[in-house]
């Protein structure tokens, strides 16, 4: 067994109708109710926004990146800097992944596309090889070869200092038939093993560490690497890869891993974030999520809003060029308190950083209260029927 001091998760409550459940998950660094989103400072940054703007919007959990940190400025300096929460100036829960994710999807010539379904190719390859060992790739920086393994992959998070860590995976893009899967779920498996034995080698009781479900879109090999998982002292699990080629076939996804899953530890699931997929898998027993989304999409002009279509509304449209209400008019965000949509529609015409910040804030903003709303709804036992008004089902 592993003992993880300072780390505790309890259920405290469970939904009537649904597999929804309220937790409270503990760190050294404090903790926070599930279930909760993770925004990605993929690179020890919020992009277009910073530390105070997380902690004004009531951020429990930021996520940074183990590829992009490895490649710059490197582990060894982050150690040095007191590691990342003192590097990025934030005293709160922080996770990172094992870098496999980006090793894999940049090698298959993409970002989340290719890993998650969608099938587009649109950078250049950068996995050299994938051996017993490890996998072998080039820098996107400078073209230095790397080679991470299950051990260096653990070492680099010990030095980044994240209260919770995960596995070194493979994670298989979506084209790949099963027997290719099985054989990558069995590898994932292997450096499941080797990274919970580096981990317990360095471990000093600051950190926990997540396993990983593979096993792309098949039931028999997710309730396979489920049970895997299970049977090893992990603190909590992730589920991870190809979750399918549209929304109905991810949820099946996630049914098929959470079949074999122990219920008694959090449960992540990785790289989702779409509102709707938040209700529909929280709904499934999911405790936290992440997603470069909600950020992305305020860079991009989008605001994230209730009514929108989607839960999106598009600032760059000349509708909002003398609007005078806010993004959202019952938000209670700095952004939806002082500027008016003609204000931010301006910024994002004229292509103002000031104007992506200004959104950021708002879409921040918006998964916190989203998730509250869910937390409170699990709360009084009204899951269900909140989840029906919001997704006008």
């Amino acid at each position: 067994m592993v003992e993880y001091p300072g780390f505790n998760f309890d259920i405290v409550k469970k939904d009537s109708q649904t597999n929804a459940r309220l937790g409270y998950l503990t760190t050294p660094h404090g903790s926070f109710e599930t279930p909760n989103f993770i925004f990605c400072a993929t690179r020890a940054a919020i992009k277009c926004g910073g530390p105070e703007d997380l902690k004004a919007v009531q951020t429990d959990i930021i996520l940074s990146n183990t590829y992009h940190l490895l490649l710059r400025p490197g582990p060894d300096l982050v150690e040095k800097m007191g590691g990342l929460h003192k590097f990025m100036n934030w005293d709160g829960p922080m996770l990172t992944d094992s870098g496999g994710f980006q090793i894999f999807s940049l090698g298959h010539g993409s970002v989340a596309e290719e890993i998650k379904g969608k099938n587009k190719t649109n950078t250049v390859k950068t996995l050299r090889k994938i051996t017993e060992k490890g996998a072998t790739f080039k820098s996107y920086i400078d073209g230095r070869m790397h080679t991470l393994t299950p051990e260096s992959s653990i070492d680099v998070q010990r030095k980044l200092g994240a209260d919770i860590i995960l596995v070194l995976d493979e994670c298989t893009p979506f084209h790949v038939d099963k027997r290719y899967t099985e054989r990558s779920m069995e590898l994932s498996h292997r450096w499941a093993d080797r990274s919970l034995e580096e981990f317990k080698r360095g471990h000093n009781g600051k950190q926990s560490l997540y396993g990983i479900v593979q096993g792309g879109v098949y039931e028999d090999l997710r309730l396979r690497a489920s049970e895997f998982i299970s049977s090893r002292p992990f603190f909590g699990h992730a589920i991870g890869g190809s979750l399918g080629a549209d929304k109905q076939q991810m949820y099946e996804v996630v049914d098929f891993a959470m079949a074999g899953l122990s219920k008694d530890r959090p449960i992540h699931l990785l790289g989702i974030g779409g509102i709707d997929d938040i209700w529909e898998n929280v709904a499934k027993g999911i405790d936290t999520f992440d997603c470069v989304s909600p950020t992305r999409l305020a860079r991009h002009g989008w605001a994230l809003h209730r009514t929108g279509k989607k839960f999106k509304l598009n600032i760059h449209n000349a509708s909002n060029r003398e609007d005078e209400r806010p993004l959202e008019e019952e938000c209670d965000c700095s952004t939806c308190q002082n500027y008016t949509r003609a204000y931010i529609h301006y910024l994002i015409k004229a292509k103002e950083i000031q104007g992506m910040r200004l959104i950021v804030i708002h879409n921040m903003r918006f998964m916190m209260r989203l998730l509250s709303t869910i937390r409170t709804a699990i709360k009084e036992d009204r899951f269900l029927e909140t989840k029906k008004a919001w997704l006008q089902e």
